[in-house]
């Protein structure tokens, strides 16, 4: 019952800080540029400081090798997700312009602007490391990969002609060259975090990362609308993949590992677990209208994931105690 309590009361805070996004928006604090505005620094300033000070100052050179071993691990569970969800698409014969849409819904998650919040309010920053692990896998999977999805399944173009090219600005967006370059000062050992006054900049601006991002949220549910909502065949296996699938198959995928001899830090399986049961992608009704996709579809999944993951949290939090 401590876990449980505990976990809620951890959900709430991520819930009344996404409230007030939510109420300042509807009552017109916010116009229609600021969530845009946010999200912009959050992606290319805030979250990119956040990492580059957790990498420096929780992880060491002798630790590459486990990183590199926790990466292996995670991307073999995004791989197998994607077998499942791509079977489902086929069984459930779903239409054209939703499948990638419903493919991403249950492999990628909106690690960003729920999932870190909710990592560090749960396990606090000591958990940074580990979040990268998965920060970093669904942002390849997402980019490189779930975005041709997408594109791919536009109803109005004919498939012989659908011809995509990665957009290597966002497979290697600003948060991951934070770590790529917070990798460098690493290797090369150089002390920049011992100067006071950039430790301190970067340390306060990587702050403004999770009340920002739950602001940002609280205002994509006031324009998406909650009355929006509804929960037919699609809308429903895909929620079930995101949010019992997905943590379902990393469980197994570190279950199998650890019989087979590799060791995880307790702090390490949570955090890769409670970010496989994260919410969807914020931007998947974006990408479904660049693609002339069912962004009704896209935009119902997106807000129902997001409200349900409250409900969800607690319960993972307690069973995985238990593993």
């Amino acid at each position: 019952m401590a876990v449980l309590w505990n976990s809620i009361q951890s959900v709430l805070v991520v819930v009344l800080i996404m409230i007030l996004g939510y109420i300042l928006r509807k009552k017109g604090w916010f116009d229609d540029k600021f969530a845009g505005t946010i999200s912009k620094f959050i992606k290319n300033i805030a979250l990119p400081a956040s990492i580059f000070v957790s990498v420096l100052g929780r992880l060491s050179r002798g630790q590459l090798a486990s990183f590199a071993g926790y990466l292996a691990y995670a991307f073999l569970a995004v791989i197998i997700g994607y077998l499942i969800a791509f079977t489902l698409v086929k069984v459930m014969r779903i239409k054209p312009g939703r499948k990638g849409i419903f493919i991403n819904a249950m492999v990628n998650a909106n690690t960003i602007f729920i999932g870190l919040p909710l990592n560090i309010a749960l396990f606090g920053d000591k958990s940074m490391t580990f979040f990268l692990v998965y920060y970093i896998v669904n942002t390849v999977s997402t980019w490189a990969f779930g975005v041709f999805l997408i594109s791919n399944d536009d109803p109005t173009k004919p498939k012989e002609k659908t011809h995509n090219k990665i957009d290597w600005k966002k497979v290697i967006p600003m948060p991951l060259v934070g770590f790529l370059v917070a990798l460098v000062f690493l290797l090369l050992n150089i002390p920049v975090m011992k100067v006071t006054f950039i430790s301190s900049t970067l340390t306060y601006v990587g702050n403004l990362v999770t009340p920002l991002s739950l602001i940002y949220i609280g205002i994509v549910l006031a324009d998406a609308g909650l009355k929006s909502i509804r929960f037919d065949r699609d809308t429903i296996v895909a929620l079930i993949g995101r949010f019992i699938l997905s943590p379902v198959v990393m469980i197994l995928v570190l279950m199998v590992a650890g019989n087979l001899g590799a060791s995880f830090p307790t702090l390490a399986s949570q955090t890769l677990i409670v970010q496989s049961a994260t919410p969807m992608l914020a931007v998947l009704p974006i990408l479904a209208n660049e693609a002339h996709g069912d962004v009704e579809y896209a935009t119902n999944v997106v807000t129902t994931s997001t409200v349900l993951f409250i409900v969800v949290v607690p319960i993972l939090m307690t069973l995985i105690q238990y593993i």
